[in-house]
């Protein structure tokens, strides 16, 4: 398993300047090499046998320029502009693969025929990180001794190490990132110390939880967390400090300043947002063996809605990677199954009962049933993760569930345990 420790490191004036001029030079190597693809594949994109009303281009077509024709002009780059003899080869190699990536994501559809956005050229101060694909190898530029990184051309510079690095970890990589306020490395980690899933027979307790606006998430056992709001509350700060930075002549020191204090001002939300999520995370995966979910498609859901600010605001998926990522580290089950119907059908009879999004509570016509309409969802969210894992519960909707049971099976009768 790979895991991702980032620390605040303390570099000096000479420094920072140079680590903003190395992200200035790969920013526009970036672009020129995105131009470069961008250029072949308008040459290349026209029918033999016909030309484009608009233009065509004229002239000897270039060779493809892929990831490895490109890293083999980086000489040639370093002959005509002798400032980027100053950068590491490893390091222009790992920003031409990022840009590999980001062009593959685009042009070839994923396992769901799904595709990213096509790669932007960035703009002055947008590329905000450099990468070393080795750390404390014989041969590695960057070197960590637990209290400062070493670089041949930067020399030494402290790092905040605010946890150790885990006994069994290896450091695989190393990314310096620029931030809001200052700079930070990254180590990513590889642990192979990684605990193994709970049989299923061995699950002692499992909670369904509903996610919303009313309330952050629901349990089945009707405990609620309350939603944080936290860009909501900082709305306000934010409106005040934009209309400085509007009053300011773009381009100026001023400007800058107010600029940088509205990104601390997002990065400070962005924290605390991240905070809350991971306390829940390690508290639902502390006390469950097994947590089902919904797996929501949220950009649909926040799609021309009123209620996309508050969706982006609470987060949603965010929240379950980190819990998931969470979970995989203790060996707690988390399962994601289909929302459809979870807060029409009843947890207790399975009758449909059809409301709209401002009924609130759930009361079944058939069976009597009254809940409040989170915690019903909630209910029949664990149902059916346990049923996939195969677990069979009560035909009261599990409530009160201390020992999942296993279902048996056999060729003529399946035996139902009650609680």
């Amino acid at each position: 398993m790979i895991i991702t420790h980032c620390y605040k490191i303390k570099p000096t004036l000479g420094q920072s300047a140079k680590m903003d001029y190395w992200l200035e030079l790969l920013r526009r190597h970036w672009n020129y090499s995105l131009g470069q693809r961008l250029d072949w594949l308008n040459r290349t994109r026209c029918h033999i046998d016909r030309c484009s009303i608009v233009s065509c281009p004229i002239g000897e077509i270039p060779g493809k320029p892929d990831y490895y024709f490109q890293q083999s002009a980086l000489k040639q780059t370093k002959q005509l502009f002798p400032d980027y003899k100053e950068i590491y080869s490893e390091v222009q190699q790992i920003n031409l693969q990022r840009l590999d990536k980001a062009w593959k994501r685009w042009l070839i559809p994923n396992q769901t025929g799904k595709r990213g956005g096509r790669p932007r050229f960035k703009k002055s101060g947008k590329l905000r990180s450099f990468c070393f694909s080795r750390v404390n190898h014989p041969k590695a530029v960057i070197k960590f001794d637990g209290k400062q990184i070493i670089i041949s051309r930067f020399g030494a510079i402290p790092v905040i190490v605010h946890r150790p690095i885990p006994d069994g970890c290896v450091i695989k990589t190393a990314t310096i990132i620029k931030k809001a306020d200052g700079y930070y490395i990254s180590f990513s980690l590889e642990d192979k110390s990684v605990p193994s899933l709970i049989p299923t027979n061995n699950i002692k307790n499992a909670v369904g939880i509903d996610v919303g606006l009313k309330e952050f998430l629901t349990t089945n056992t009707g405990e609620t967390i309350s939603v944080p709001n936290f860009y909501r509350k900082a709305q306000s700060n934010l409106a005040r400090k934009q209309r400085k930075t509007d009053r300011k002549e773009i381009g100026s020191n001023n400007w800058k300043k107010a600029q940088n204090r509205i990104a601390r001002l997002h990065q400070h939300i962005a924290r605390q947002r991240e905070d809350f999520h991971y306390k829940n995370a390690h508290k639902l995966v502390k006390e469950y063996d097994l947590i089902a979910v919904e797996n929501l498609n949220i950009k649909g859901l926040a799609r021309n809605s009123k209620l996309s600010k508050s969706i982006y605001d609470v987060a949603w998926g965010a929240f379950i990677d980190k819990l998931n990522a969470v979970a995989v580290k203790r060996g707690v089950h988390v399962v994601k199954v289909n929302p459809h119907n979870t807060s029409q059908n009843c947890s207790n009879c399975g009758q449909k009962v059809p409301k709209t999004l401002s009924v609130r509570t759930h009361s079944c016509p058939n069976c009597g049933t009254v809940l409040d309409r989170d915690e019903n969802a909630a209910i029949n969210i664990l149902n059916k993760a346990l049923n996939e894992v195969g677990i069979i519960l009560s035909a009261c909707g599990g409530l009160g569930i201390s020992q999942p049971v296993r279902q048996e099976t056999s060729e003529t009768w399946v035996q139902l345990s009650l609680f």
